[in-house]
């Protein structure tokens, strides 16, 4: 019977020193190993045999062979880190095999020795990555990336990263529980050259990435180590955490700074030389006008989902920032951000100088989402929003920006008289403290002192520094970033859609000439044109995907600006009209383009569909409502008119269903005020102070008009309006109809001369052998004047056609304001005059080819003014109307009345329309005869009863207080609807200061009296001395 051959026992100090060398691929005894990795540590050994001990691993030997290893100068060895690496990985792989065990006692034993092995491998990665000189045998060029980045890139990958997150192939793994272990310790000199290290390799591998590439990797693994013991701190302390630079601007910091890179990815274009690939417009946009819809929807959906991953990223790396001791370093990092780059807000950006819009887009969004703890429905955390911070706080470069009302000298003065003494700052700072405790994210400490609105020297004389909650820092903050980011982008995309709507109509033009007269210079202006309009259309895409495809990024913009403007609103007393008398200066000293942003990105929102979809506009309207009239808070009246583009945009239009319709219909303080402060408004934006007013306005108040004509048609608000017509007849209405008259006669005077223009142009082409025969320098100058015209009638008579409309649809439920002493003439003549257009002799001279193309209808404009006509006649109790008809002497004739009833009755208007306004004629034609006959009754009148502007016999004398001169008061009262200064030294001027000059005023009317009385007897005399001659005559022929 065969014997079994019984294997022997290992001993623990053997099983040790197998699973060591197996670790640490050495050997005490020179053999012929298989595995080249293995090394013969020859002096090592020598060294343990004069010590009289075995040639065996243990774990007293373990740090000591370790050494040795990485000392040597050994060939086929690998680096340093790829062979601790490897022992940890190997330890791992032997702690799995010692599970397997029997002996309790062996396997805790062995289990000690691995654990050891471990500590010891990642201990000597410390050393090495933080002082790579420290073993000189080996090569020391390391990679120009640290070895650990790929093991950190694994660990975070994600399998569903899609665009932005994938990773190189052949990358190396971590062994599980390496990097848990590396990273454990928390000796800061220890770990921060290693986390140096990682931080500018991890900066380098985003520098020039876009949306399209890979960023989520190194994304996730800047999360990482932020949220390791000492990651936070070795980062805020890295020289690029803000570059320390005499050359340091807004570029720069982007550039250079770790984050600034990580902010840079974005989708939106940038000059070519940061220029950042793959090209997102390139690859994604490319003749897109030939792509399917659905290939764009497609591109659109992948960019604002990749740019979500970098919003959420981003905002993940501050947010853990924040809430560590490291709060007060990313609070100096976003406020250097913001004043190194104030020029964003420059119509010209220099590139160089300023950061991208990516970056300052990007920034929007995380700060926004940094908002989210107090952007609640009910905004319950407002009140821990300090304005003071506007004035005191030196974290944020304020100085510059424009107040909502106050000046520099106003704010200089109240700031002196509300210097915060050290009780207030130190009670302030308690409280701050207090806040700090509670909420880990919604508190926060700003290093203080305090600067202001548009004033260069600091006020603070405090020693101690005032602190703000977090959430003060964060809102204000936020409110810089988005109007340099944000909204700036929607300005870049504006720009950009007009310059491409500039170049289509220049290439356009450049194909009819080539067409007509080919050359090569044209050829290659077409060519260049081309290529300049796709590249155009490809930023127009980006901006669109990134901006307006991203309903949450809009969704969250408006809900800020909600809370900005319930905000604003707390600082004058809450939603209540009318408005205190005085001003708040919190108020009146908030930077502008608060408010401004919050108008511009309504705007832009009301633009695209369903973006306003479930946004509370309630506290929008109130807010408009309550500052569109109110110059005494904010003084620009372009940012009032700015609110009535927000509602021209909100206001409901055709027979669609609008979910803005109820602001209009149903909200309070739209039914109350709105009409009168679109009214007051209208007179305010007459006078701007811009040297461009008098074009500005137009465009305003054809904003205002579509409002009106609107809100005519409700029911409520139109008897609010006739409300105000008569409660303010003599005040706001009456400049309101000045205006409108003013606007009416220039606006279609000037349409009706440039159809006269434009005819002459138009037969100068049509006559094509002498239009061939001019240089083609002149014809396309001809042409570009032809297209110009077209355009300027086209608006002015737009603009006419809409206050032609208002003064005929008021006309009919309010006709007092026209009817007064003051303005009856004024509107007499206005009417006049364009009927002498319409129907006169030159009527046929401004027929047109096309007259809808011009939105020139004459039929319509002709029943709007005879609609006008009858409207007040039939409101003239007094029969004043007809007499101031026949007082113009530029434009009334009578047989206008006859002709424009022809025209009336050709067309087709209702037939007692026209007889009433036939009836006026005969009344005006009676007025006329009257005003003869009191003429000539009157003879010849004194020059002292005559007014000075009109030279016409004063009925109400008085005396102007200033120069002296005594006029006619209603001649004066309609100077001062358009302008209140005293017209002959231009001195202040109101209604209320004019004197009456009751004596002269007896003395005209005793003037008036005597030559009434006298016209009879020398009528009697007259008839007298007429029979006396026939009867001399008779005799005569008798004899």
């Amino acid at each position: 019977m065969a014997t079994v051959k019984v294997k022997p026992q290992r001993s623990p100090a053997e099983i040790e020193d197998i699973i060591l060398r197996k670790i640490f691929l050495v050997s005490l005894i020179d053999s012929t190993e298989k595995d080249s990795r293995i090394v013969y540590l020859e002096m090592t050994a020598a060294e343990i045999l004069s010590e009289d001990r075995e040639l065996r691993l243990s774990r007293d030997l373990m740090e000591r062979v370790l050494i040795d290893r990485l000392s040597g100068d050994f060939q086929s060895a690998e680096p340093p880190f790829q062979y601790l690496l490897g022992c940890y990985r190997r330890a791992y792989d032997e702690g799995k095999k010692i599970t397997s065990m029997k002996d309790k006692n062996l396997r805790s034993e062995m289990e000690l020795v691995v654990k050891q092995s471990k500590k010891l491998s990642v201990s000597y990665c410390r050393i090495h990555l933080g002082n790579p000189g420290m073993f000189p045998n080996w090569d020391t060029n390391r990679l120009s990336v640290s070895p650990l980045l790929s093991l950190i890139f694994s660990e975070v990958s994600s399998s569903i990263d899609g665009f932005g997150g994938s990773s190189s192939s052949g990358e190396i793994m971590s062994p599980p529980g390496f990097l848990d272990e590396f990273f454990r310790e928390s000796d800061f000199e220890c770990m921060d050259p290693i986390l140096k290290q990682l931080y500018e390799d991890l900066r380098g591998s985003v520098l020039k990435v876009s949306a399209l590439g890979n960023f989520q990797q190194p994304l996730r693994a800047l999360l990482y180590l932020v949220n390791i013991p000492v990651g936070a701190k070795s980062l805020v302390n890295h020289p690029w955490w803000i570059p320390n630079s005499v050359y340091l601007n807004g570029r720069v910091i982007e550039m250079t700074s770790i984050l600034g890179p990580f902010f840079h990815v974005s989708a939106l274009p940038d000059q070519i030389i940061f220029k950042s690939q793959p090209d997102v417009g390139q690859q994604c946009f490319s003749d897109a006008s030939t792509r399917r819809p659905a290939d764009l929807l497609s591109s659109f959906t992948t960019i604002r989902t990749v740019m979500n991953h970098l919003y959420d990223g981003l905002t993940e790396v501050l947010r853990s920032l924040l809430k560590k001791d490291t709060r007060e370093n990313v609070l100096e990092y976003l406020a250097e951000v913001i004043n190194k780059n104030l020029s964003r807000a420059h119509l010209q950006v220099d590139p160089l100088s300023c950061a991208s819009s990516g970056m300052f887009v990007n920034l929007s969004a995380v700060m926004l989402r940094l908002c989210d703890p107090f952007l609640d429905a009910n905004l319950t955390k407002r009140d821990k929003i300090d304005p003071k911070y506007v004035f005191y706080s030196t974290r944020l470069d304020l100085r510059g920006l424009t107040a909502l009302h106050a000046s520099s000298e106003e704010v200089t003065e109240w700031l002196k008289k509300n210097i915060p003494d050290k009780d207030d700052v130190s009670r302030n700072n308690s409280e701050n403290r207090l806040l700090q405790s509670q909420e880990a994210t919604s508190s926060g400490s700003n290093a203080g002192g305090f600067s202001q609105l548009q004033i260069n020297k600091p006020m603070s004389t405090s020693s101690e520094k005032a602190n703000y909650p977090f959430i003060s820092e964060c809102f204000f903050m936020t409110a810089r970033v988005l109007n340099l980011g944000l909204l700036k982008g929607f300005s870049d995309f504006k720009h950009l859609v007009q310059d491409i709507s500039r170049s289509e109509d220049t290439l356009s033009s450049f194909r009819d000439m080539q067409a007509q007269t080919p050359s090569p210079q044209l050829e290659q202006d077409i060519a260049r044109l081309e290529k300049e309009i796709e590249l155009y259309s490809q930023e127009k895409l980006c901006y669109e995907a990134q901006l307006l495809r991203d309903g949450g990024f809009l969704q969250r913009a408006l809900s800020f600006y909600r809370l900005m403007v319930v905000w604003l609103v707390d600082l004058v007393g809450g939603f209540k009209m009318p408005l205190p008398s005085t001003c708040p200066m919190e108020f009146s000293c908030m930077p502008e383009h608060f408010v401004e942003d919050a108008m511009e990105l309504l705007i832009f929102a009301s633009r695209i569909p369903k973006a306003l979809d479930g946004v509370l506009l309630d506290d929008f309207m109130n807010f408009i409502i309550m500052f569109m009239a109110s110059p005494e808070y904010i003084r620009n009246p372009y940012l009032r008119a700015k609110m009535v583009e927000v509602l021209n945009c909100w206001m409901p239009r055709g027979s669609g269903s609008s979910v803005t319709a109820t602001l209009f219909e149903g909200h309070q303080l739209s039914l109350e005020f709105l009409v009168k402060n679109l009214l007051k408004l209208y007179v305010d934006i007459e006078f701007t102070g811009s040297h461009t007013q008098f074009y500005d306005k137009f465009s305003i108040r054809h904003n205002i008009a579509e409002l009106l004509e609107y809100l005519w048609q409700v029911p409520s608000h139109r008897n609010a309006w006739t409300k105000i017509a008569k409660d303010e007849e003599k005040g706001v209405y009456l400049n309101f109809l000045n205006f409108l008259i003013n606007d009416s006669i220039y606006l279609l005077d000037e349409s009706l001369n440039k159809i006269l223009e434009h005819k002459e142009l138009e037969a100068e082409m049509s006559n094509t052998v002498e239009w061939e025969q001019r240089p083609a320098q002149e014809r396309q100058e001809r042409t570009r004047l032809f297209h110009s015209q077209e355009n300027i009638i086209r608006i002015d008579m737009k603009l006419a056609n809409e206050d032609v409309s208002m003064l005929a649809f008021t006309s009919e439920q309010i006709t007092a304001p026209f009817l007064l002493a003051e303005m009856v003439e004024r509107v007499a003549s206005m009417l006049n005059y364009f009927l002498l257009q319409l129907v006169g002799p030159q009527r046929k001279s401004l027929s047109l080819k096309d007259p809808e193309k011009y939105e020139f209808r004459p039929k319509q404009l002709l029943k709007q003014i005879v609609k006008i006509y009858v409207n007040l006649a039939r409101g003239d109790k007094e029969n004043i109307f007809p007499a101031a008809i026949t007082r113009d002497g530029r434009s009334y004739n009578e047989q206008l009345f006859s002709a424009a009833a022809n025209v009336l009755q050709r067309i087709g208007e209702d037939g007692r329309v026209i007889q009433e306004f036939v009836e006026l004629g005969h009344k005006a034609k009676v007025a006329a005869s009257e005003a003869m006959d009191a003429e000539a009754t009157l003879g010849e009148i004194p020059d002292e009863f005559l007014d000075p502007i009109q030279y016409t016999l004063m009925k109400d004398p008085v005396i102007l207080p200033s120069s002296r001169i005594t006029v006619d008061r209603p001649v004066i009262q309609r100077h001062l609807l358009s302008d209140s200064s005293d017209p002959f030294n231009r001195s202040h001027l109101t209604s209320d200061m004019l004197i009456p000059d009751t004596e002269l005023k007896a003395q005209i009317e005793e003037f008036i009296r005597l030559r009434k009385q006298k016209r009879p007897v020398e009528d009697l005399s007259l008839q007298s001395a007429k029979a006396s001659m026939q009867t001399v005559a008779d005799g005569m022929i008798i004899d």
